[in-house]
Parts: structure tokens; sequence; C-alpha cells
């Protein structure tokens, strides 16, 4: 993971070197790290985070989906073999997916096979936000979506994705009140 940036240094990148450092923010997706560039001054990292969001959710359905595919299967054969990016991984692991039994592998890739062959597309959840068991029944309820539902689902969790991999790569903002200890004060 480098080194989070500051506000200001993420403001003054030459736009190759933003592009590297972003470029993995959407999965195999840099070019939406260019239009994010495009977009600066930013002024906190959760409006760096929203230019991600708004980039996807811009584009049309064709390259939505493309974006949707070019994320690996959780728990799939690319994960096993180590083929996925250092942010996929950290992510995959971080709900345990890197340490399931035989049982529960096998119970994935029914999953996974499952939704390629409805939606032709992998499953996209943002895992950090879950455990092995919730991943797994979101799954088996987001079965029941239309492809129309579920591309907008999955586009939906790519941008939660999108915003904590912001966030892991921006200096928090020591302006921005903390919205837990304000949610405690209000009480």
């Amino acid at each position: 993971m480098p080194v989070p940036l500051s506000l200001n240094d993420l403001n003054a990148l030459p736009e190759t070197e933003f592009m590297r450092y972003f470029g993995a923010v959407l999965e195999h997706s840099p070019r939406y790290a260019q239009a994010v560039c495009a977009g600066r001054p930013y002024t906190s990292a959760e409006t760096v985070a929203a230019a991600f969001i708004q980039v996807a959710f811009r584009d049309g359905p064709e390259a939505q989906l493309a974006l949707i595919r070019a994320h690996p299967d959780l728990a799939g054969k690319a994960a096993l073999a180590g083929e996925v990016t250092a942010e996929s991984a950290s992510e995959q692991a971080s709900a345990g997916l890197d340490r399931l039994s035989p049982e529960e592998y096998a119970e994935f890739h029914r999953l996974n096979a499952a939704y390629h062959q409805k939606f032709d597309m992998p499953f996209v959840v943002c895992v950090r936000e879950h455990t092995k068991a919730s991943i797994m029944r979101g799954a088996f309820d987001r079965l029941n979506n239309t492809p129309e539902q579920e591309r907008q689902q999955a586009i939906h969790e790519i941008g939660r994705i999108a915003r904590l991999r912001v966030l892991d790569l921006i200096e928090p903002d020591l302006t921005e009140p903390d919205l837990n200890e304000t949610a405690g004060e209000a009480t």
C-alpha cells in the first residue's frame, strides 16, 4: 500500500503520477483516474472519492459492464492463484475469503457459477463491509435481481469499494469533523 498523500501533494501531482497512484481505485480501469485527475483541485478525500463514483455512474451501460467484468470472482481461481490486484487480494483477505474451508470454497464456486450464468459478470460487493456469511447471503439474495437491477447494484458496490480505496490513499483531513465523534456529541 502506498504512503497516503496529502491533498496538496495530490493536487500537484503530474497527470501520469496521478494515474499511476490512483489507477487501481477502479479495478483494471485507469481511464477513470485520468478523468478524476482532470477535475482537480480537490478539497477533501471525500470529494476525490465522489469524483471516482461520479465518473463510473456517468458511463453508459456497456462501459459499466466492462468495469464490473474487470473485477475478479470472490474466492475465485484468480484470487487463489494470486492473480488479482493487491487491493482485491487485501480486501478479500479482510473478509476471510483467503481462509475458506473446502466446503466454503465449493459454495463460493457454485455461487460464482450461478451468478455468471444469470448475469454474465462477476458478483461484486464491497467485501470490507461484510463477513463471509453476509457476502454469501447477499449473493443468494442478489441472484433474484433482474440483470438491470444487478448492473446498478454492482456499480453501487464499486462506488463503495472506490471510496474506501481512495480514503486509504489520502491522508485524513484533520479539519473535517470526525463523523463518529460528532454523532456521539449529539446524543
